[in-house]
């Protein structure tokens, strides 16, 4: 932005108004998620499938910054914090923000 005193927004995951992005999927893809979900619903899906990946990757940050710091986690202790996690996610409706 140039310096015409606009301020920038920012917005987390999952907030703000819609905005147009190009995306390019191998054809088979795209078909593959019209036919499952419809031409209308096809963006909704999309968002959700990036949404649900960019919370695998904040979570994973968080697990190895704890075990940077605390030590390794067992499986069955990252499989519980994944578990809690997604109950809190669902719970709270917002992205929380990694460190």
């Amino acid at each position: 932005m140039g310096d015409t005193g606009e301020t920038e927004t920012s917005y987390s995951v999952g907030e703000g108004p819609a905005t147009r992005v190009s995306l390019s999927l191998p054809e088979g893809t795209a078909e593959a998620i019209r036919r499952r979900v419809g031409k209308r619903e096809f963006s909704a899906f999309i968002t959700e499938a990036v949404e649900r990946e960019l919370r695998g990757q904040i979570l994973d940050e968080y697990l190895a910054d704890y075990e940077r710091r605390n030590g390794p986690i067992s499986e069955p202790e990252q499989e519980r914090a994944r578990r809690v996690f997604d109950e809190v996610f669902a719970e709270e409706g917002q992205w929380p923000a990694a460190s």
